[in-house]
């Protein structure tokens, strides 16, 4: 008799995601009917076989501690069998098969200051990069500024009164780790110096040919400083994306002085009614001022009272814009129209009508 293989056991990859759905969602896998909006931040989804499932929404930040997260464990213990997800925009969802602890769920998670929503025609979480708590080439803050602009839209959150659902994001560099490019408002941290070089420390820790070939614009050169070998940049071609600064320390990007944010409108990844949209700039610069960034906070929900006001019903801001048009969007928003509005890239002809939309 031959003996058996021993099983393998590996601990590769993440656990299949059927362990952790609720016995009510494994059972109707893939035989959902429909859902329905119950309040702000609650609805229910509807299963071939009658079952039900209630989703209670809240907005939570992105970095959270042990003790939140133990908080939030609890109650999902307490009042949904132990179940809950983060969506990709950072709320915490509750999935109920009793709707009887729908407000008693509610309430508690108001006394913790999780404001429940974010769902159908109002602003959902913002969905943002990690700012000054962790990345090296961050231009700004994220969790800082996402908190005062959340702090002044937070009725745009638990109530649904907006023309649309509308998307902010922010990312804390030109990399944009975010969704800054395809949000319906997106906030974006810009470098405006290329990075200093240290010469002395560059020789010490740096290799000079892998340091050249990690500018994607080729802005750095090989140069002799002081009868050494080191480098220089050529400021014109520098996109200040901090690549150089990722294999050499020696080239740090950030300058508390000069760095900053621009503001971004009108993307959307949704190809529902028009086709997805790229974001466009709104507000080439604005200073860094924390910790509560007031031109910032005060140019966002400028322009969220603007489209809140003008815009039709279900029009998200990118379709809005492009009924009014550019001026009048200028011109209701008070956003002075500059130079740097202008785009003058030579390729940005490629990304022109990239759409299975026709039009006749």
């Amino acid at each position: 008799m031959s003996a058996q293989p021993a099983k393998r056991i590996t601990d590769i990859g993440p656990p299949h995601y059927e362990k952790f759905l609720p016995p009510i969602i494994k059972k109707n896998y893939g035989k959902w009917l429909y859902h329905e909006r119950i309040a702000p931040g609650v609805f229910v989804h509807v299963a071939e076989s009658g079952d039900r499932v209630w989703t209670v929404r809240a907005g939570s930040p992105r970095l959270l501690s042990v003790q939140t997260l133990r908080q939030i464990a609890a109650l999902a213990d307490k009042y949904s069998g132990g179940h809950l997800r983060f969506t990709s925009r950072n709320n915490v969802e509750f999935l109920l098969d009793n709707p009887d602890n729908i407000e008693p769920l509610k309430r508690e998670l108001q006394e913790m200051g999780f404001p429940v929503g974010g769902t159908n025609n109002a602003i959902s979480n913002v969905v943002h990069t990690q700012g000054w708590v962790h990345c090296h080439s961050a231009a700004t803050d994220a969790s800082g500024i996402v908190k005062c602009v959340m702090d002044a839209l937070y009725d745009h959150f638990t109530s649904e009164s907006l023309p649309a659902k509308l998307r902010v994001a922010l990312a804390c560099c030109l990399n944009m780790c975010g969704a800054v490019h395809c949000s319906d408002i997106a906030i974006l941290g810009v470098h405006r110096r290329p990075p200093k070089i240290h010469h002395d420390a560059l020789r010490k820790m740096c290799e000079v040919p892998t340091l050249i070939a990690s500018c994607p614009t080729g802005a750095i050169r090989p140069a002799t400083v002081d009868g050494r070998q080191s480098v220089e940049v050529i400021e014109a071609q520098c996109m200040y994306c901090g690549n150089c600064y990722t294999v050499c320390p020696a080239m740090p990007l950030n300058n508390p002085d000069t760095d900053g944010l621009s503001i971004w409108v009108g993307g959307k990844v949704s190809n529902a009614r028009t086709a997805p949209k790229f974001s466009k700039l709104a507000i080439p610069f604005l200073p860094n001022n924390p910790p509560r960034w007031p031109e910032v906070v005060d140019a966002v929900v400028n322009i969220v009272n603007v489209y809140a006001a003008n815009a039709r019903k279900y029009e998200r801001m990118g379709e809005w814009i492009e009924r009014i048009g550019w001026p009048r969007f200028f011109e209701l928003t008070g956003i002075p129209f500059t130079r740097y509005h202008i785009d003058d890239f030579k390729h940005a002809g490629l990304t022109y009508a990239r759409s299975t939309h026709i039009r006749m």
